[in-house]
């Protein structure tokens, strides 16, 4: 018996040696939880520094892709709002994009998906509370192993703390408050009293969380190397403790009628305790802006800008309503390509590791397999259904910073109407090309997509754009027209097929000019997912000064902030992201009505953030989920085979369409029925039963 333990002991050594020389070698998340089940493994872990670490980054790895929010997603995502649109909807187990599940209300605590029970990418609250414990585990054991110095308890501490807390994040933003264990390790093998205990309040989950992040950033390094890019540092904790504290001020969280109308009557049953505070507090604006001004104030970020050629479009003339927009960026829009500096970021065309404007992202192949492939018309290799709607293209400004309706009749055209007297249909399309920025626009385009703002181009295939493909030889520059039955329309490919987008449009914001899936040399460009971006915390900075009636000095860490409405911070910092985009920024007329910045605020954060999986969190925080999602979903009609027939706004004839539901309830993800089974005191989210 004895030997056969030495054996085993050996053996396992054996195997923990190789995965950490793994580990080292490629400097990546290594998901090695399956070598360390049992307790005797366990023990093992806590032997040495390099098999601590290696534990942790195991942990890590336990974290969903953040760019899966699509396919098999583990957050509702884009498709859960009004931005994004699938027509592969099939329902229930037959349904593979969750965020069509949850907005036609297939999703409840007995179903998360795929498979038509709790084992979808969607139910992830018990795998964070996996990780959380594991971190817990390496808290408790850090004077441990032998060989472990002072920076490296330092970095391992640093790394688990955020791990943790990041964990939790998750926890907060999709399930809502959340069951605190402190640095307590849940023992295994326990009875059912012993796991039973109530959720927090919401509050007391963020402050927590928060509180987390803090000790985080005091622990983890300002920069990474370009080898270990997508591990976090100090900004990346300081940031999300900037988009938790903004969420925490907005509406829905912060007393008042809408945490009324949504939370006015969830308390938590063992104590009768409000879970969502009823109280306004003016102050936690003034923490959320002094969080984003933190970020700011760090030095190491910057929006991403590529400086103008010949090949960059001049701006707009005539604009009068912006004083600097001629100004050189980042004072103003000139001397900036802007469809470049926003594009690449996207693309792959620039260098993740090194852009300035990722605070934290990842490299992933999710991207180019799933959002790429399914943004991509279907006679390039593509499915053509990941469709935004007609909202989302109206939201656009025109290149002079004009609203739609502001420049209706003058220089966007949608109906005849629009034209001048003697106008025909026909002229409602462009009869020039155009090629600015390496991007092609036919002639013969609809005007409604001329004179655009460079956001929309590098964001929205519609009909008649280009793809170029250039990667492949003998695929490329290929127009993709989506009237019925034409090459790439409904019934084009298959007529049973999804293949097609049901709005007319398509998310290309993610598309690099040389992918190609079909033709010789096809290839895709590597890409990375930005999980948070320095225009983030811009606009965040600006929204909550904005929301400031009076002066408050706020006390973060050892910094101590005093932040009001400030006019010139809000436009200085709401400026960087429209100058960026080749736009005017706020007049002063707009600056002096809060309503009137927070609705450009909003109109900017759904331009900017489209399909970052922003909006879901958005609108809901705003209170203002149900107005946006009783919206009828608008596009182009994909049964016209005529350009008279094709190009009117219509509500596209599908079931998808017509039965979305729009209910309380869907603020957040249920918890899975599991776990309400076996824990008395856990108390599930409003609304669902």
């Amino acid at each position: 018996m004895k030997r056969s333990i030495i054996i085993k002991r050996i053996a396992s050594a054996a195997i923990i040696i190789q995965l950490v020389a793994l580990t080292m070698s490629c400097k990546d998340y290594l998901n090695i939880d399956n070598y360390f089940d049992d307790e005797f493994n366990i023990d093992s872990v806590f032997a040495n520094a390099r098999f601590m670490e290696a534990y942790m980054w195991g942990a890590a790895a336990m974290f969903p892709d953040e760019s899966n929010t699509i396919r098999y997603g583990y957050t509702p995502g884009p498709m859960a709002t009004d931005e994004g649109f699938n027509g592969l909807t099939g329902g229930g187990s037959a349904n593979v994009y969750y965020g069509m599940d949850f907005v036609t209300g297939n999703i409840t605590p007995d179903f998360y998906g795929s498979g038509g029970g709790p084992h979808g990418n969607l139910n992830q609250w018990g795998k964070y509370y996996k990780i959380i414990r594991k971190c817990n585990l390496i808290l408790q054991n850090l004077d441990v192993p032998r060989d472990l110095t002072n920076m490296d308890r330092i970095r391992i501490e640093g790394y688990t703390r955020f791990i943790r807390a990041y964990a939790y994040y998750n926890i907060l933003v999709d399930y809502g408050p959340a069951i605190l264990l402190g640095d307590e390790v849940v023992n295994t093998n326990e009875s059912l009293e012993y796991y039973d205990r109530p959720r927090a309040t919401y509050d007391e989950t963020m402050d927590y969380t928060c509180e987390e992040f803090e000790k985080a950033a005091q622990l983890l390094p300002r920069e990474v190397s370009i080898l270990d890019f997508g591990r976090p540092t100090k900004g990346a904790a300081l940031a999300l403790i900037a988009r938790l504290r903004l969420i925490h001020a907005s509406p829905l969280f912060n007393g008042g009628p809408v945490a009324s109308s949504y939370y006015g009557n969830w308390k938590r049953s063992t104590d009768g305790v409000h879970y969502v505070s009823q109280q306004y507090d003016e102050r936690r604006w003034a923490v959320a802006a002094a969080a984003a001004k933190r970020v700011m104030d760090l030095g190491l970020y910057r929006l991403y800008a590529v400086p103008s050629d010949d090949r960059t479009p001049a701006l707009p003339a005539g604009v009068t309503s912006d004083p600097n927009f001629y100004n050189a960026y980042p004072n103003g829009a000139y001397g900036i390509d802007a469809f470049r500096s926003y594009s690449d970021i996207f693309t792959g065309e620039a260098v993740a590791a090194i852009n300035p404007e990722l605070i934290w992202g990842r490299n992933t192949g999710y991207i180019a397999e799933f959002i790429s492939r399914g943004s991509m018309p279907p006679s390039l290799g593509g499915w053509g259904r990941f469709s935004v709607t007609q909202k989302v293209v109206d939201a656009y400004l025109m290149e002079d910073g004009r609203t739609k309706e502001e420049a209706r009749g003058d220089t966007y055209f949608e109906v005849e109407a629009d034209l001048p007297a003697g106008g025909t249909f026909n002229d409602l399309f462009t009869e020039q090309a155009k090629f600015f920025s390496g991007y092609p626009l036919n002639a013969g385009v609809f005007k409604m997509y001329a004179n655009r703002e460079m956001r929309f181009y590098a964001s929205i295939g519609f009909n008649e754009a280009v793809w170029q493909a250039l990667s492949s030889t003998t695929i490329n520059n290929h127009t993709a027209k989506y009237y019925y039955q034409d090459v790439d329309g409904r019934g084009g490919v298959s007529a049973a097929s999804p293949n097609y987008p049901i709005t007319g449009y398509v998310i290309k914001k993610f598309n690099h000019a040389y992918d190609a899936f079909n033709g010789t040399g096809a290839r895709h460009i590597p890409k990375a997912y930005p999980i948070i971006r320095y225009a983030e915390i811009l606009l965040s900075y600006a929204e909550a000064l904005n929301n400031l009636t009076g002066s408050h000095t706020v006390q973060l860490g050892d910094e101590q902030f005093t932040v009001s409405r400030n006019p010139e911070e809000i436009k200085n910092a709401f400026n960087l992201v429209r100058y960026r985009a080749g736009l005017p920024g706020l007049s002063d007329n707009q600056l002096a009505s809060t309503s009137v910045v927070q609705q450009q605020i909003e109109r900017e954060r759904m331009v900017e953030f489209l399909w970052e999986n922003r909006r879901f969190y958005d609108v809901r925080r705003w209170g203002i989920y149900e107005d946006t999602e009783r919206e009828p979903m608008r596009g182009m009609n994909p049964d016209g085979s005529t350009r008279e027939s094709y190009y009117r706004r219509t509500i596209p004839g599908t079931s998808s369409f017509l039965t979305r539901v729009v209910d309380k309830k869907f603020i957040w993800v249920p918890i899975p029925r599991a776990e309400m089974r076996r824990l008395p005191s856990l108390d599930q989210n409003p609304g669902y039963n």
